[in-house]
């Protein structure tokens, strides 16, 4: 069993801020276990919106809530939006003796009735998967494989995670999303993240999607944003600076989830991905999400102009802005693109993240650092 302290200290700090505690991340990736830490499902205080029992309970939601007290947990809140205002009207109350701990597996709408319904009453935790850092270095190869779902990098086989990530798509598209009020095919959504799977790591063009397809740019930008609101895919965000060249606009789109992308991509063993030619696009995308679990920055970005010069990863914290560069070599150099981000935007530092196991200086500002370093060294040491 993977010991998750990290996340448990941080719902443990956001129940003594908040009345309402909001736990969003996507399916299987560990909410529920999670949750019952503080209260046990057989507990009255515990609802699971996809137990019929629990919704017959909530039949009448004031009623069931008002009298409970302590901690209450409601799994599952994107099948009955309509419970938000509720949880509103009840945390308003002075007699009402209870607080919220909420599961949430789908971003865009949850947020939404959220911020409208508990404004400055709420507070959002995003739980991913398993981490490098939960699980350690040594176990990187398995982690890059099978992705993070503990289901997936915890299965017997290579051939029972595959398997358990096959079931995972279709069971999210065939029945959650219709759960959700998703009105599109599962075949139309399925070829859309298949085809995705192989422009993983590149800027988003929905008229070249629309035409593949056979569809209208506005619907495949729905897909994107349905699958993004599930938190399988990451739209990252250009960053534009006042520097009198044309830069991107466009954001770059990801599959969240190593394992997620390799399945869709038929990649069934390490020797598989070794050899696949999309190898470099899947190490970039597998570094983006551990720098962002590790690093929690305030804000990310990727930077590209049209001459050719691009940052896979720009963050800002702690009132620095830095660069990072996905790299899957064994010798990393300086690079024109990194020499122009220096340049151009006047960068802290950057960190080169690759797959060896020495960390070494190329510049003043440069640094080339093992992605298994990161945990336990961090990124920027010496900022």
């Amino acid at each position: 069993m993977i010991k998750r302290k990290q996340w448990l200290a941080q719902i443990e700090g956001a129940l003594s801020r908040s009345r309402v505690s909001i736990l969003a991340g996507p399916r299987q990736c560990g909410k529920t276990t999670l949750a019952r830490h503080f209260v046990v499902e057989d507990s009255a205080n515990y609802f699971d919106l996809e137990d019929p029992l629990s919704l017959t309970r909530l039949d009448e939601p004031i009623t069931a809530l008002a009298a409970l007290q302590g901690l209450i947990v409601i799994d599952e809140i994107q099948l009955r939006p309509d419970l938000f205002p509720v949880l509103r009207v009840l945390v308003d109350r002075s007699s009402f003796k209870g607080q919220f701990l909420i599961l949430g597996s789908a971003s865009g709408d949850l947020l939404r009735q959220s911020s409208e319904s508990l404004a400055g009453r709420s507070e959002t935790i995003y739980l991913r998967g398993f981490s490098l850092l939960e699980l350690g270095p040594g176990k990187q190869s398995r982690h890059w494989l099978r992705g993070s779902f503990p289901r997936s990098y915890l299965a017997a086989s290579d051939a029972d995670s595959l398997k358990w990530r096959k079931d995972f798509i279709q069971t999210l598209l065939e029945r959650d999303f219709p759960q959700w009020g998703v009105r599109v095919a599962a075949t139309a959504l399925w070829r859309f993240w298949a085809m995705l799977a192989h422009y993983h790591g590149q800027t988003w063009n929905a008229a070249e999607f629309a035409r593949a397809m056979g569809l209208g740019e506005s619907t495949v930008r729905r897909y994107l944003d349905l699958l993004s609101d599930a938190f399988m895919l990451r739209q990252l965000q250009p960053w534009y600076a006042n520097i009198g060249k044309r830069q991107v606009k466009s954001p770059k789109v990801y599959v969240r989830d190593s394992g997620l992308l390799h399945q869709l991509l038929r990649i069934n063993s390490e020797a598989d991905l070794l050899t696949h030619p999309r190898i470099g696009a899947s190490w970039e995308g597998y570094v983006i999400e551990e720098v962002l679990a590790i690093e929690q920055a305030e804000e990310a970005w990727f930077w590209a102009t049209h001459q050719g010069a691009e940052i896979d990863l720009i963050l800002k914290k702690e009132g620095k802005t830095r660069g990072v560069e996905c790299k899957r070599s064994d010798a990393p150099k300086i690079t024109p693109s990194i020499r122009s981000a220096l340049q151009d935007l006047a960068l802290d530092s950057i960190a080169i993240v690759y797959p060896g196991n020495k960390r070494f200086r190329l510049s003043d500002k440069v640094e080339v650092v093992p992605l298994s370093a990161i945990a336990e060294e961090g990124l920027f040491p010496d900022d």
